[in-house]
């Protein structure tokens, strides 16, 4: 059901597939860097997706733009040797351009703008326990994504997923009442560049509105600040106020937004781009 991950014969790595109907491009090597929009943009075709959507260092988005992309959002210094980093969109199917709810996303910037850097209590610890999973946690972790989306860009309701990643570059955080895990979040990390994607955040129904998310994001911030991160972002639901505004309120600045991109809560949604300096 789940798109899938390739690494291209030049070693760019991205996922693609109809469930987002769109391709991704993690990462882009320098090799054949020239020709891979176009063949990009081939593959799309053939195989008949709406969208590409690419993640890239500056250096390397000149071969793009030239090829008719177009930047959606920006993060200033996001890669090594400070470099800004770009998030690229091609459209073929020209209607994902059109945005319905454009005025709804617009009114829940306007919210989370209004939030910024509104300071936020700390997580009463008599109550509840904040801390990084490990193993162990995994079925636990496979339940509580399952009951909170119906669709998700990646298959974290897979128990094989979730321990995969976290073997690889992804560490994951719970908060616990009486020992059960009630939320949880990950950083997906990238070392060679020093930044940190903040994502995966997820409150059972019956705990919300305890800003959960808030003091799970506080708390990896430190955790990646410690590892050497530099850079967080995160890449949340333009349609959610309540994820936009957790952001906002934790000093993060607006980059942009991605049009119709992503497959998340049963439907393809724009997204907002969030990041912060650690």
């Amino acid at each position: 059901m789940y798109d899938k991950i390739e690494k291209l014969s030049c070693g760019s790595l991205i996922q693609h597939g109809p469930y987002n109907d769109r391709i991704y491009l993690f990462n882009a090597t320098d090799k054949d860097l020239y020709t891979l929009p176009a063949r990009l943009i081939d593959m799309a075709v053939e195989k008949g997706y709406g969208k590409i959507f690419a993640k890239l260092d500056e250096m390397k988005s000149l071969p793009f733009l030239s090829e008719g992309f177009i930047v959606e959002a920006r993060i200033p210094a996001m890669y090594a040797r400070d470099r800004e980093g770009v998030f690229l969109a091609y459209y073929l199917d020209k209607a994902r351009k059109v945005e319905p709810k454009s005025r709804l996303y617009e009114k829940n910037l306007k919210l989370a703008m209004d939030k910024q850097n509104k300071k936020h209590r700390v997580l009463p610890m008599k109550r509840f326990n904040i801390r990084a999973c490990s193993g162990q946690d995994i079925p636990a972790m496979k339940n509580v994504y399952q009951k909170v989306f119906k669709t998700y860009p990646f298959p974290i309701h897979e128990a094989s997923y979730l321990e995969q990643t976290m073997l690889d570059n992804v560490d994951y955080y719970c908060i616990e009442k009486d020992g059960k895990i009630v939320a949880l979040s990950s950083a997906e990390k990238d070392m060679d560049d020093n930044y940190a994607e903040m994502t995966d955040f997820a409150t059972l129904p019956e705990w919300r509105g305890n800003r959960f998310a808030l003091y799970l994001l506080d708390k990896m911030e430190i955790a990646m600040e410690s590892q050497g991160i530099k850079t967080a972002f995160t890449i949340a639901r333009s349609a959610s106020p309540g994820m936009n505004i957790t952001f906002a309120k934790a000093g993060y600045s607006y980059g942009g937004r991605l049009k119709n991109n992503t497959n998340i809560s049963g439907q393809i949604e724009s997204m907002n781009i969030w990041y912060k300096k650690l």
